[in-house]
């Protein structure tokens, strides 16, 4: 008599149709992972390789030989205060801009829903109008709006009676200066946040919340235990995304603040890398700063997603 199917598997191994359906995912992920290669994981280890090294201009050019100093750099930034001032205004200025996008965003999803569907299509292509604004020229036209002499908002500002407006500079200041910058990145953040908000609040079944009026819950009270326990996932994508655009801030803090303010005031931390590295010709301290930044970025992100992960979120 034959064998059965399963009588066909070698001992202690495994059948090779099974083996071919395991594999079958790597297979096509394996052209997506190449050009993640060549793009993410190449650069990031040159990053990571310099960051050891003394490299400086005489190196770039070759006049004098590359030397390993190994955790020099790193060590370097670690005793400069500087770094932890930058590092503290990095921190303070991404979680101010995250929780704005989210709160922005996540209003004007809630009010989309409440708008008739030619005042919503209005909202929407305004928001993506922002989103669709290059970083450069939105920080131009930000700069304009608040020029001390010309600037539109200065003249409202004087024309309703506010004298002290009149010549006011944002940018002077550290923290108007940052106050400054975070209004254009929030507006520039927000619609990414308000439309995929808004496309969870319209997954949820109309007849959840039917459900929960009947029930007696308030306007209130269905959005904090309906609504929003739904909208996790996308509370969780929107979350990330902001975290890491947010804490790698550069355009908008370089141009607004003339390269990171008076005496260094607003700096952030990939501002500060660039100065390091070109302005002061420090690859390697620059390179240093790269990875810290990379570093903290990844730890962060695995904190929030591991926080979600005990609460009981599917991930």
């Amino acid at each position: 008599m034959g064998l059965s199917a399963p009588a066909r598997r070698r001992p202690g191994g495994t059948a090779p149709g099974a083996r071919r359906r395991a594999l079958e995912p790597w297979m096509y992920l394996l052209p997506a992972l190449a050009v993640l290669g060549a793009l993410l994981v190449y650069p990031l280890y040159q990053l990571v390789l310099v960051s050891f090294y003394d490299y400086r201009q005489p190196q770039v050019t070759g006049a004098e030989p590359l030397r390993f100093i190994g955790l020099e750099n790193y060590a370097s930034l670690v005793s400069d205060p500087q770094f932890w001032e930058v590092l503290a205004n990095t921190a303070v200025f991404a979680a101010a801009c995250v929780l704005g996008t989210l709160a922005v965003g996540g209003g004007l999803a809630v009010l989309a829903t409440r708008l008739s569907p030619w005042v919503r299509t209005l909202l929407f292509l305004a928001a993506l109008g922002a989103w669709a604004t290059p970083a450069v020229t939105g920080s131009a036209v930000w700069l304009f709006l608040f020029d001390p002499l010309l600037g539109p908002v200065n003249q409202a500002l004087v024309a309703i009676g506010l004298e002290g407006f009149s010549g006011h500079s944002w940018t002077y200041e550290k923290w108007p200066a940052f106050g400054l910058v975070w209004t254009q990145v929030v507006w520039c953040s927000f619609p990414f946040v308000m439309v995929t908000l808004y496309a969870g609040i319209r997954a949820i079944p109309e007849e959840v919340i039917e459900a929960a009026r009947l029930d007696g819950a308030s306007t209130g009270r269905i959005a904090r235990s309906v609504m929003l326990p739904m909208l996790r996932p996308a509370m969780t994508v929107v979350t990330v995304q902001s975290i890491i655009w947010d804490f790698k801030i550069f355009t908008q803090i370089y141009i607004m603040t003339g390269g990171g303010g008076i005496a260094g005031q607003n700096l952030v931390l990939n501002v500060y890398a660039y100065q390091q590295a070109f302005a002061s010709s420090q690859y390697g301290l620059g390179s240093a700063i790269g990875v810290v930044t990379t570093v903290l970025l990844l730890l962060i992100t695995l904190l929030y997603l591991r926080t979600l992960r005990r609460q009981g979120e599917v991930l």
